[in-house]
């Protein structure tokens, strides 16, 4: 069965389909509605293994072993899961591994939980810190141009690349109305 398109988040299927290229076989998440169409598009792909992860830094390793096994992998997350990479991250360095992840910002654009901020105003400097080449994407289009070179640095240069999208490309998340409209269903 085809997974629905998602308008809210558009650039999934291109990112999808240069994941493809690149000849990703193992996607390392943990789960996000940030990557949620772009997790659908990979769980619907039978050349794609889905691993969901407990942790982040699971994932770390497992790309890395995924790697030395022949295979290529991302790594999906939310920016307050790059605390919980730091020390795995010394993996790449020391080994020269490559490894891309794609982490949707949170504590920026209409967060609502304060708690998110510190992590996400962190989130590039502690990955720079770790040798993690930063790129940004603030739009769809980003997205998707951050993604292709992303996948071309990590895999071409053995090292780490992370692509940071913005809460405006992935909409800011507002529990509030959520539970809100959860009540008013059940009136």
């Amino acid at each position: 069965m085809k997974p629905v398109p998602d308008s809210r988040h558009p650039w999934a299927p291109a990112v999808h389909a240069l994941l493809r290229a690149a000849k990703v076989r193992q996607v390392a998440l943990v789960p996000d509605a940030g990557h949620a169409a772009l997790i659908r598009l990979c769980e619907a792909d039978r050349k794609m293994r889905v691993v969901r992860l407990t942790t982040e830094e699971e994932g770390v390793a497992l790309l890395a072993g995924a790697w030395l096994g022949g295979e290529r992998g991302v790594l999906l997350m939310q920016s307050s899961g790059v605390g919980n990479c730091i020390n795995m991250l010394s993996l790449q360095a020391a080994c020269q591994l490559p490894l891309v992840m794609l982490v949707t910002m949170r504590g920026d654009h209409g967060e609502f939980n304060p708690a998110q901020v510190p992590m996400g105003r962190a989130t590039p400097q502690v990955l720079a810190a770790m040798g993690v080449e930063v790129r940004r994407a603030e739009s769809a289009a980003q997205v998707v141009e951050e993604t292709s070179g992303a996948l071309r640095l990590a895999y071409n240069t053995y090292r780490p690349v992370a692509v940071l999208i913005g809460q405006r490309v992935v909409g800011a998340k507002d529990f509030r109305l959520l539970t809100r409209d959860a009540s008013l269903d059940h009136e």
